[in-house]
């Protein structure tokens, strides 16, 4: 927060410049080798059962993955590392694996000749992903130069953006949003709890993920994801969008 600050008063306050490289403080996948017993005690940790042990190899599901580390400290750094910024793994966001340019402002009225419109979705989230959206449209974030509104009514929108586990209190209401989108339509799944459905874990109330109730084009890992990870993920889905347009 003082460093914000410090550079609100030296600076003054700049947008941010948006690079398909992520961001600098971006750990990176998990990577390494060791035998199954020491595996397991990495999986043993996981609080959202993303990692999973098969004999002597191991998978990541990143779209449950919060990233909390534990699986690393678990290990002591001996045998599974964070790998860093200049490796992707194969199932993050599609548009990460790209890197070295700067998003351009005019880039989705080149893709689709117009702005993409989004509903937001809170179909049981703590909000974390909530905040960290509405950053999206402050003066450091900058969403609106790119062509990209939230709208109030699935009618008028072109995607679904979800946040949060699916409740069951909410279960209907999801169900009825998505059959509210005009063709063609995509949804969003943003954050871990919405992309993998298993923070909260399996109890009476929740459904799990979104893609357990309506059909999900995209997935954007994080508990919560940076405003740059999902503002990567709606400018992926212009991509998407003017392919199911054809």
């Amino acid at each position: 927060m003082f460093k914000v600050l410090e550079r609100i008063f030296k600076d003054k306050l700049a947008t941010e410049k948006i690079s398909l490289a992520g961001s600098d403080r971006y750990r990176g996948p998990i990577e390494g080798s060791a035998d199954g017993d020491v595996l397991k005690a990495c999986a043993a940790v996981c609080p959202v059962k993303a990692f999973a042990v098969s004999g002597e190899d191991y998978t990541i599901d990143y779209k449950k993955c919060i990233f909390c580390g534990r699986c690393v400290e678990a290990c002591a750094n001996k045998v599974i590392n964070e790998s860093g910024l200049q490796h992707k793994h194969e199932d993050a966001l599609p548009v990460l694996l790209e890197s070295g340019q700067e998003v351009l402002q005019d880039v989705l009225k080149e893709k689709l000749g117009r702005s993409l419109h989004v509903r937001h979705l809170d179909a049981g989230s703590c909000n974390a992903c909530d905040f960290e959206m509405g950053a999206m449209s402050n003066p450091v974030y900058d969403l609106h130069r790119y062509g990209v509104h939230f709208v109030a009514s699935p009618r008028h929108a072109d995607m679904l953006m979800v946040t949060g586990v699916v409740t069951r209190n909410l279960e209907q209401a999801l169900k009825m949003s998505y059959d509210a989108l005009p063709e063609p339509r995509l949804v969003m799944a943003c954050g871990a709890c919405a992309a993998g459905g298993e923070t909260y874990g399996d109890t009476y109330a929740v459904v799990g993920a979104a893609d357990k109730v309506v059909p999900v084009d995209l997935y954007v890992p994080g508990c919560p994801p940076r405003p740059t990870a999902m503002i990567m993920g709606l400018l992926a889905a212009a991509d998407m969008l003017k392919e199911k347009m054809k």
